[in-house]
């Protein structure tokens, strides 16, 4: 895991800087941040941020971006997904940790504790995933930030929840229930593969967008669900008990702590 940037421990484990978060993550502040990346007077950052993430243009279409927030968003050249449907895949260019759920729907992430009620502002939704897997998407901002739909299934509900916006990178976990507090957008899908899944979005500092586009009543592995405006951000799946066998690899690492470097589109479990 990569260690933290100085300004995030300053924000997090410094009293000056979590007086100075508090301001931080203020809608009016995140609002100011936001109408700045959207504007043209943000693409001089442009080319530093490519030089600075090593990001490699080549996957991408050659095009003049207005904002730095058109780059941010852009989409991939077609890039290959595994549609099949006993195959779990990511949902996005991220890191991957794997917990377990376990009865009482509490499970424990960088030394807090996080009841899946409170994640999902929902008791008896959380009740059907005692026992299942809490599949967690941390995206850098070096990541792409699209993101697509892991499976097939029926639409059975959407919901946002509005939260204070705070920075999503593992330091933040000591100080602030961070899940709890952020914004927060995720859909239920009924799928024939694999039950219930839960797919959750997870806004950051100075981000707060969640950009969704419109469903109808059914999705399908690998469609396009929506992207993130600027920052880090955290997608979180949840999956209902003995609903799938994931990657030995992926599990073996999560056990130990370590995150797995994971792609859109990528197998990462299968059928039971």
């Amino acid at each position: 895991m990569r260690k933290e940037t100085l300004s995030v421990r300053f924000l997090y484990q410094t009293k000056i800087g979590r007086c100075v978060l508090k301001l931080l993550v203020q809608p009016w502040v995140s609002k100011i941040a936001g109408a700045y990346l959207e504007s043209r007077f943000s693409h001089w950052i442009i080319n530093m941020y490519v030089k600075r993430n090593k990001i490699d243009m080549s996957m991408y279409p050659s095009r003049t971006y207005r904002s730095f927030n058109a780059f941010f968003t852009r989409k991939r050249k077609e890039g290959t997904i595994d549609i099949t449907r006993s195959h779990l895949i990511s949902p996005c260019d991220a890191y991957l940790t794997v917990y377990p759920i376990d009865e009482n729907s509490v499970y424990h992430i960088k030394h807090c504790d996080y009841r899946l009620a409170q994640l999902l502002d929902s008791s008896e939704l959380a009740r059907q995933y005692a026992g299942g897997l809490c599949l967690m998407f941390r995206l850098t901002t070096r990541h792409y930030h699209r993101y697509c739909y892991l499976c097939n299934g029926a639409v059975e509900r959407i919901k946002r929840i509005d939260g204070k916006l705070h920075c999503v990178r593992p330091v933040a976990y000591d100080f602030v229930p961070v899940f709890v507090e952020n914004s927060r957008e995720y859909t239920v899908v009924r799928s024939e593969e694999w039950g219930t899944v839960v797919q959750m979005e997870v806004g950051a500092l100075l981000v707060g967008k969640i950009k969704n586009f419109p469903v109808s009543a059914e999705v399908f592995q690998g469609m396009e669900k929506g992207y993130f405006e600027f920052g880090g951000s955290t997608i979180i799946v949840l999956l209902e008990k003995d609903q799938v066998r994931m990657d030995a690899s992926i599990l073996e690492r999560s056990r130990q702590g370590l995150e797995t470097e994971v792609h859109l589109g990528m197998k990462i479990g299968a059928q039971n």
